[in-house]
């Protein structure tokens, strides 16, 4: 499969421990070279992680190719997060991993697969590559590190 970060998801993963587990597989992952250099632009434990698992060619940076696209996508959304929907477009990708509500609610409008950083922690969780020993504890945790959900989105999502 072929699956494209934003940011925001990778630095999350990374901040939690689990964004080395979820490249543990066959997939391919991809990320536009403007979500590398924000992600650098902050040298700490998340960069780190980020370079060195680019060293190892568990993460490939691509420059996207439709200009245009990117531009016009840039005028409503961040810069990073209209260069990865434009490269999962470029890619044709099997889903794009994004957290902002409005480049979602874009990318899906392209006929893009979406998936949030939850969404990966819940498919980790499934796979039995994490635990999560206490949810609250878990929910908080998110907090700590700036993730914003809602209560209720958190609880349909793990409370099975």
């Amino acid at each position: 499969m072929k699956i494209v970060f934003n940011s925001s998801p990778l630095i999350f993963l990374s901040q939690l421990g689990f964004l080395e587990k979820f490249l543990d597989s066959n997939d391919n992952f991809y990320l536009p070279a403007t979500v590398q250099q924000e992600i650098n632009a902050k040298q700490d434990q998340s960069s780190e992680t980020l370079n060195k698992l680019i060293n190892q060619q568990k993460l490939i940076i691509l420059n996207i190719k439709l200009i245009s696209l990117a531009n016009s996508l840039n005028e409503r959304l961040g810069k990073d997060e209209s260069d990865a929907i434009t490269l999962g477009i470029e890619l044709q990708t099997d889903y794009i991993i994004l957290d902002d509500f409005a480049a979602r609610k874009e990318a899906l409008h392209l006929g893009l697969n979406v998936k949030g950083t939850l969404a990966i922690i819940r498919k980790l969780l499934k796979e039995g590559k994490i635990e999560i020993e206490n949810l609250e504890s878990f929910y908080q945790r998110l907090r700590e590190i700036n993730f914003r959900v809602k209560r209720e989105i958190f609880e349909s999502i793990f409370g099975d």
